[in-house]
């Protein structure tokens, strides 16, 4: 959980600046007027519990900071933080999901991307990886590009780092999640192919013109797969708001057999 000091009017205003809302578009969308937003804002007024539930409803604040704002008004935390292995009929759809996949990798993340479970397909992918990238949790990202994890496999690298990069941008943005930034800042530091970046790799073939498809070799040859993203609806748990199914998809005919193959 996220513990801060400050009053809770300056948090209301930074995420109101974070997501480049302006007083009065925020209070008409939240029914309460601007010189009230205002003096909540400046500190001159203390706001309602439901008052913060509406206003972190309008400018879509994640539930972990939603959390900060109740104690910073002087409320207990509305929203739950439960260990991933405690998450009843949730973890047990993460896990249904999973299996349901394969013969596609999938696996499940929180926000920074620390792997939380993997389906076996995913298992073989991550399979030698050093120990040292593992350690304390396995981030998922990390090890895509590091360059003594999956980096020297990945045929495309180029063009993947920066759509990684671009998307853990967007991530920071719209969370603003402890320890983001700083990785975001690790992998950036991470040497990228040789020459321009712009140029890496083979010309875009069909495949590219649907999704940016991650091109990896394997011992069974080379797989070109696109990936989803999967979140759950309405989630009052700041761990369940938090987590992120990815699986990736076959992108090519020849990608679909291998994938088969690897599961045999």
């Amino acid at each position: 959980m996220t513990v801060t000091t400050e009053p809770v009017g300056a948090l209301m205003r930074r995420w109101r600046e974070h997501r480049r809302r302006s007083q009065l578009d925020v209070s008409l969308a939240a029914d309460v007027s601007t010189r009230h937003l205002s003096y909540i804002e400046t500190g001159r007024a203390s706001p309602s519990r439901g008052m913060i539930e509406r206003l972190c409803e309008e400018l879509d604040v994640p539930l972990r900071e939603r959390n900060a704002l109740y104690l910073a008004a002087g409320f207990a935390p509305a929203h739950p933080e439960r260990p991933f292995t405690d998450l009843g009929a949730a973890g047990d759809a993460v896990r249904s999901v999973l299996t349901g996949q394969e013969p596609n990798p999938a696996l499940a993340v929180n926000v920074c991307w620390e792997l939380l479970a993997a389906n076996r397909a995913m298992s073989a992918f991550l399979h030698g990886v050093p120990p040292e990238l593992t350690k304390p949790a396995i981030n998922v990202l990390r090890v895509t590009l590091h360059p003594d994890g999956l980096a020297p496999r990945i045929r495309n690298l180029g063009r993947w780092r920066r759509h990684v990069l671009r998307r853990v941008r967007r991530q920071l943005d719209r969370t603003a999640a402890p320890g983001l930034a700083e990785l975001l800042a690790e992998l950036e530091g991470y040497p990228g192919p040789g020459g321009d970046p712009a140029e890496d790799g083979p010309a875009s073939d069909a495949s590219d013109d649907l999704a940016v498809p991650l091109r990896m070799a394997t011992e069974y040859g080379d797989l070109a797969l696109l990936y989803t993203t999967t979140v759950f609806g309405s989630p009052r748990d700041v761990t369940l708001d938090e987590i992120a199914i990815e699986t990736f998809y076959p992108a090519d005919p020849a990608t679909a057999r291998l994938l088969r193959a690897m599961e045999e």
